[in-house]
């Protein structure tokens, strides 16, 4: 692959809501992000990443949208937007946005146009579709839970909707629609934008046909993806959209794309790609049956998760380029999910770090990560906001689990652990507003912060700063961003080990996933430590002898 200037990008991932309250309503906003973009600059970051700021009525927390081209009132203006590309850039770091052209909001102009006439132009940039003796056109089942059709007052007709019905899917079958969605990516690359990472996109395909399936659930529906995710035919509005917008604008996108296959990844991410790279699936839900509710819970072993996390990484490196990550503003917090309960910790946080961050790919820090920040506690479903969350507990309720036990599936599980408040200092409210935040601020914030981690060479936060700045390491730069990746020692069910080797450099990363010393037996000729979350490496006649959750980077000789 020729190199693209991406390949150099790491990318701090923002959730707006959560981030700054520079004017004290209890909501992030855009002028409080531009505040705190000298902190992302000293972690070391080129690149950040917002979530949606659009005008929303939000109900799916701004991944809703009734307005491509206005920036919610909640978040500021669209001039502040303008400022933040152009203080950023001083900076020397790129803005990308959330691009949600899967659907838009109930709200937005177009759809409060079709329902005015569901068989006119406007109709056509939905999917709609007559019912069946007054039910809906098939039975797929939407991601949020319930029928993906609701039916449009007045008429037999219904309107498609893969999540929440105040989120009616785009029509791509008609070319005006393509023209609008292509006019307004534009219009935001022109502003200086340095891409977007697109939401949802394999779902902008359905099968035409429109089948119903055998129920899979007791309430009698079915999983819509078989005939609406990565549908053939798709990759013809994947091409138009990256030759009409992305390739002229030699743009950064990542792609939310669930449900490629192996195959299929050139096509999305080889030389002409659709996009620059796309984000792995494999191990994001590990922790939840597949097709299962949360409160299906599902363990894993280190191992497990080691191995699928390989396996995928020379599937990408095979075809192009990858995105890796472990946390983001649909997860949990990633310690609560990857570690044992009774082993967050300093080491087993950084080890866990390490493991991703050198992987081959462009590396995602989401806010909070840095800090080492873990789930919320919450005592009721009141106190939380996520749409998805509250459907999830429903259904743990309806299956005969006590509240009590449907609220630990919620901890464990809700989406709303990573949207809490951003813990700047150890006082009121975090120090993210002067007002009420708009969800509760997460316990812990007193140790874990910006303000005091920052002072402490020790400290989580300091660690990340390392790991960014060796990746960033001119010396080590061939290796550890262009090189090819190589799994090694896998001997050893508990370590996690692998080299990344270009042009006769070597870099071997090293990861002890246990709480118990691991002696790793190798032939590899280790040289100096470029990296260690232990301030002492042990070395043996024998091999290597990694402490708990150790996790060390050398070259290699």
């Amino acid at each position: 692959m020729n190199q693209k200037w991406w390949q150099d990008a790491i990318v701090y991932q923002i959730y707006p809501r959560s981030f700054y309250d520079l004017d004290g309503d209890g909501i992030g906003d855009i002028p409080g992000i531009i505040e705190k973009l000298d902190y992302i600059k000293d972690l070391g970051c080129n690149v950040v990443w917002l979530c949606p700021v659009y005008e929303s009525p939000m109900k799916d927390n701004g991944y809703d949208i009734a307005d491509y081209y206005k920036i919610d009132p909640r978040f500021g203006t669209n001039e502040d937007v303008y400022r933040l590309i152009d203080e950023a850039g001083k900076r020397n770091i790129k803005i990308i946005m959330d691009l949600v052209i899967n659907h838009c909001s109930s709200e937005h102009e177009w759809f409060k146009q079709a329902l005015k006439d569901p068989t006119g132009p406007y109709g056509k940039y939905f999917i709609v579709k007559e019912g069946k003796d007054g039910n809906p056109p098939n039975n797929w089942r939407s991601i949020f839970g319930g029928s993906v059709w609701e039916p449009i007052p007045g008429t037999d007709l219904f309107y498609f909707h893969t999540f929440a019905k105040e989120q009616p899917d785009l029509n791509w079958e008609t070319k005006e629609l393509r023209e609008e969605l292509y006019s307004m990516v534009n219009w935001w690359l022109d502003k200086g934008l340095g891409g977007f990472r697109v939401d949802a996109i394999t779902y902008i395909k359905k099968d035409p046909a429109f089948p119903s399936a055998p129920a899979d659930g007791p309430d009698g529906l079915t999983n819509a993806n078989p005939y609406s995710q990565n549908y053939l035919g798709i990759g013809a509005f994947l091409s138009e959209l990256r030759d009409r917008c992305f390739k002229p604008h030699n743009c950064l996108t990542v792609a939310e794309a669930p449900g490629v296959p192996a195959d299929e990844l050139p096509d999305y991410i080889g030389e002409d790609g659709y996009f620059s790279m796309i984000f792995d699936f494999s191990y994001a839900d590990m922790d939840v049956i597949p097709g299962g509710d949360w409160h299906h819970r599902r363990l894993f072993t280190a191992k497990e998760f080691r191995d699928t996390v390989f396996e995928t990484q020379l599937d990408l490196q095979k075809a192009g380029w990858g995105a890796n990550y472990l946390e983001n503003h649909d997860q949990p917090r990633s310690l609560n999910k990857y570690l044992p309960e009774d082993s967050i910790n300093y080491h087993s946080t950084t080890m866990l770090g390490t493991f991703y961050f050198f992987l081959r790919g462009t590396p995602y820090i989401y806010q909070g990560e840095e800090l080492g920040m873990v789930n919320a506690n919450w005592e009721s479903i009141d106190d939380l906001d996520d749409i998805q969350t509250k459907d999830q507990y429903q259904r743990a309720l309806a299956a005969g689990l006590s509240v009590e036990e449907a609220m630990a599936v919620v901890n464990r599980r809700s989406r709303d652990n990573s949207r809490t408040p951003f813990p700047w200092t150890g006082g009121l409210n975090a120090g993210f507003t002067e007002g009420t935040p708009w969800l509760p601020v997460a316990g812990g914030h007193v140790a874990v912060n910006a303000e005091t981690e920052g002072k402490e060479p020790e400290s989580v936060l300091s660690y990340y700063k390392k790991m960014v700045a060796l990746r960033k390491n001119a010396k080590w730069r061939d290796a550890l961003v262009l090189g090819d990746f190589k799994p090694c020692l896998t001997e050893n069910d508990c370590v996690a080990a692998y080299l990344r080797e270009q042009n006769g450099q070597q870099v071997l990363v090293l990861c002890n996933f246990s709480g118990e010393e691991n002696l790793v037996k190798t032939d590899i000729v280790v040289g100096e430590v470029l990296l260690s979350n232990y301030g002492e490496l042990q070395m043996e006649h024998k091999g290597l002898m990694l402490k708990p959750w150790q996790a060390v980077v050398f070259s290699v000789e």
